[in-house]
């Protein structure tokens, strides 16, 4: 199959997916009685409705092609590294680190993976901007918590605009036999992500019992971690056929994207909890902020981009 082939069913499958959960979901709004089961039938179809527009993002940004999927990813960050300053405040003396932040890496570490300078677009943020945001920053001579505050801005740019961006550099790779196809791989890997994320949350719903880390994120369970990270990796391990893997390297690639997923997760979940908060933010009504909806694409997508670029590059 062409690429053109391949991404036109994983598209339908996907909408087929969304069609299913929105009749489930106005069958269960209709019958309804309780107060609770009334907020919990809400909450389901509003992440659906969420998801048919992320969905239709992501198509109208395929078709337009790769250029228009860097500046999704790089709007992405913008604000995603938002919410993550407007929650970890900063104070006068950091706005001109936080300057450089928005309006110099965030252009910069993108139009670098436009260029396809993969050398310059692996360094640019854990050696120049570590360097030069705290230099920037002191410039103001303000020295009060300091370190605490140079290293809640260099958190947030490496989570948000340096892990972020290893998604659409994606695109980058060369890889055997699967020349023209790296949109794909981006799809898998938001895919196997985002069925990971749902899974868990069905069966920690259905069958959760004993929690993960009751501290930091009530809501994941030992059962929501095994049934839906299991069943999410045996679905991505059939999903080979869009990717330049095997069915048991898809396998093994899938079980890695869902481990990382959930550590980002909970790392993140950890992150809130130290700043009283619940969401990162109202942006997606249904999931919260957009650093929610990417918690677990922070974690799994630099490890998947490497792990692809190490052992399947041409």
């Amino acid at each position: 199959m062409t690429v053109e082939q391949k991404s036109l069913w994983f598209f339908a499958g996907i909408v087929t997916l969304l069609a299913v959960a929105s009749l489930i979901g106005y069958v269960l709004s209709r019958k309804a009685r309780s107060e609770s089961a009334t907020a919990t039938v809400d909450n389901l179809n509003q992440r659906v409705n969420a998801w048919w527009g992320m969905v239709i993002i992501l198509v109208l940004s395929w078709l337009m092609g790769p250029m228009a999927t860097v500046v999704l990813y790089g709007f992405i960050s913008l604000f995603a590294l938002r919410e993550f300053i407007t929650l970890a405040p900063t104070i006068r003396g950091d706005h001109n680190a936080l300057f450089a932040a928005f309006f110099i890496l965030i252009p910069l570490q993108y139009s670098l993976i436009g260029m396809q300078w993969y050398s310059m677009f692996t360094l640019l943020i854990p050696v120049y901007a570590f360097l030069l945001l705290p230099a920037i920053a002191v410039l103001s001579q303000d020295t009060s918590a300091f370190l605490e505050r140079t290293a809640k801005i260099q958190w947030g740019v490496m989570i948000c605009v340096y892990c972020i961006s290893h998604a659409p550099a994606l695109m980058l790779l060369e890889l055997k036999g699967f020349s023209g196809q790296n949109s794909l791989l981006l799809f898998y890997l938001v895919f196997v992500v985002q069925l990971s994320d749902v899974l868990q949350y069905v069966f920690g719903k259905l069958l959760g019992k004993r929690k993960v880390a009751p501290l930091v994120s009530p809501s994941k369970t030992v059962e929501g971690l095994v049934g839906g990270g299991l069943s999410a990796t045996l679905i991505g391990g059939c999903m080979y056929w869009m990717t330049p893997f095997t069915f048991w390297e898809s396998l093994g690639m899938s079980f890695v994207i869902v481990c990382m997923g959930f550590m980002g997760g909970l790392v993140m979940s950890a992150i809130k909890r130290s700043l009283s908060a619940k969401d990162w933010g109202t942006m997606i009504k249904g999931h919260g902020g957009m650093l929610d909806r990417m918690d677990s694409i922070c974690f799994s997508a630099p490890v998947f981009f490497h792990f692809t670029r190490y052992f399947f590059s041409a």
